[in-house]
């Protein structure tokens, strides 16, 4: 089946998700933050030729209602808000934050984080109580092992509430002391039903993060950055990992970073629909895998 091609701007995307027939956007890797805290992201971002040694231009660096307007008007429903701690305390506050913007903005998905601490399994806990659908963790930002003894209250909360969990454990853009797939693994070996959403594919460990996702019903790889002239030129993606895309359909969701990217959200799609994989492919990928995940949104 041929592949209809992709947005060449961001004003295309309406058009183009009504060509395929699906009612939006199901990206489940979109990042909203306390304004203080993304003031110092951004700024993290502004000096990437030193962090990264290249450009990192970001492309949505707006105010909160406009960015909520912007990712709207592409189609993303419902909206994650996507937080991390990169210390011991943030985690608690940080997913009091996230549930005010749940409840302020309601087609804001009521998202949470975590951090290994004395005190994860009680906030893990109220948060699923309050109705958070929807986890994120950065294991390089975070410093931190997945497999973690004082994760393991945590893991199991949410293993059995079926919560997934965005989880950045890939050793780009940096590699830290506990990227990589092992940890994961291990992990996995003790929660097998843990709904882990890799992030970015797991990129640049892409064939080992999909040996999990095949292996685990319940681990999913999400698309951010993937696949994108940015990306290919630092973390490029093989033929033959590209040849396990077919059989990877129903395993892979949209992601996409904003408002954190350094180019614009329809090259995101359009770096998708270059793979020529079909209508199909793509409607699955940008539509049904996440809203099944995110339960039927």
């Amino acid at each position: 089946m041929p592949t209809t091609p992709g947005p060449v701007d961001d004003a295309g995307i309406p058009a183009y998700v009504q060509a395929l027939g699906i009612p939006g956007l199901a990206d489940i890797h979109v990042h909203f933050l306390p304004e203080p805290m993304l003031r110092k992201v951004w700024a993290y971002f502004d000096a990437a030729e030193e962090n990264y040694g290249r450009p990192w231009p970001i492309q949505y660096r707006f105010d909160e209602a406009t960015r909520l307007r912007i990712v709207r008007s592409f189609g993303v429903s419902p909206i994650p808000a996507l937080t991390y701690p990169h210390r011991p305390g943030m985690a608690r506050w940080l997913n009091d934050w996230s549930a005010d913007l749940a409840r302020r903005v309601p087609d804001v998905i009521h998202c949470a984080t975590l951090y290994p601490e004395p005190d994860v399994g009680d906030y893990v806990g109220d948060a699923l109580t309050q109705g958070a659908r929807l986890f994120k963790v950065h294991v390089q930002v975070g410093r931190f092992a997945p497999d973690d003894p004082l994760l393991d209250p945590a893991w199991a909360l949410l293993e059995e509430a079926g919560v997934p969990i965005v989880i950045h454990a890939g050793s780009a853009p940096l590699p830290g002391e506990f990227t990589g797939v092992e940890g994961i693994s291990r992990v996995l070996r003790r929660y097998p039903r843990l709904a882990f959403v890799i992030a970015h594919l797991g990129m640049p460990e892409y064939d080992e993060f999909a040996d999990l996702a095949l292996q685990y019903e319940r681990v999913h790889l999400d698309t951010t950055m993937a696949f994108t002239d940015f990306t290919e030129e630092q973390a490029p993606t093989s033929p033959s990992y590209r040849s396990r895309l077919p059989q990877l359909q129903d395993k892979i969701i949209l992601g996409s970073d904003f408002p954190n990217i350094p180019y614009s959200y329809a090259h995101q799609l359009t770096a998708l629909t270059r793979l020529d994989l079909g209508d199909d492919w793509m409607r699955d990928v940008l539509w049904h895998n996440g809203a099944r995940l995110l339960g039927g949104s």
